[in-house]
């Protein structure tokens, strides 16, 4: 299915055979206690029956959080910005203006109750969508996220870099939290904390990457993507 063109502000409807997932996109960054709220009504409303499932974009004014795995030793800085504990899986993050944020709302109840496969399915999404703009996303085993290489694999100056976060929560079976890409945000804002636990590796971002894509043509990518993963998945009925 093609993205439609919309209004950034408006809600886009993406229908599969007589279910629809409602798209909710913002422009203006979008308080932490605003959106968890938001998401935790949404959840129980999807689960009754209530709501549709819904994929949200959007930015967050500066800011931390602390998943349910955080190591109070891996907040560096403690006054720099906001922290939040969440419930979401993970240790901490960052985020902040210049990164998009994917809020994933299914009901995993229709999708074969497969939490390791949803979190598969988030995986390469976001490997599809950096695909679009030539970016090769790779997932490891022993870390979380998706990461680039920086450099070639021999080369004793080659690093990886991460470039998008994944931490979910799920309740009722039914998802929350989802994933954030580096776009282009202030990548020093990072240094406030030892990034989901990991010291020996950076943070980088499409435009880091010398690629200058706007947050409507990745939102678009984004939408494209989604269906082509989440639609088609032989795990959903």
């Amino acid at each position: 299915m093609t993205a439609k063109q919309v209004n950034p502000g408006a809600p886009l409807s993406v229908h599969q055979s007589s279910r629809a997932i409602e798209w909710r996109i913002s422009d203006a960054p979008v308080d932490y206690p605003q959106a968890l709220e938001f998401m935790e009504t949404r959840v129980e409303a999807i689960h009754a029956g209530t709501a549709p499932e819904m994929v949200w974009l959007l930015e967050h004014p500066p800011l931390y959080t602390a998943g349910t795995s955080a190591d109070d030793n891996e907040l560096l800085d403690a006054n720099r910005f906001p922290v939040y504990r969440t419930g979401r899986g993970g240790r901490y993050t960052y985020h902040g203006p210049g990164q998009r944020i994917a809020y994933v709302m299914l009901d995993l109840s229709r999708r074969g109750n497969d939490v390791r496969g949803f979190v598969h399915d988030l995986e390469e999404w976001v490997i599809r969508t950096l695909a679009h703009f030539n970016v090769i996303g790779e997932v490891r085993d022993d870390r979380v996220g998706i990461w680039v290489r920086r450099g070639a694999p021999n080369n004793p100056a080659s690093r990886e870099d991460k470039i998008a976060a994944i931490g979910v929560r799920v309740r009722h079976w039914v998802t929350f939290h989802g994933v954030a890409i580096n776009l282009e945000p202030d990548l020093e804002h990072f240094s406030g904390i030892v990034p989901c636990g990991i010291s020996e590796h950076g943070v980088t971002s499409l435009w880091d990457l010398g690629l200058t894509p706007s947050g409507p043509e990745l939102d678009s990518v984004l939408m494209s993507t989604f269906d082509e993963v989440f639609l088609t998945s032989s795990r959903h009925d």
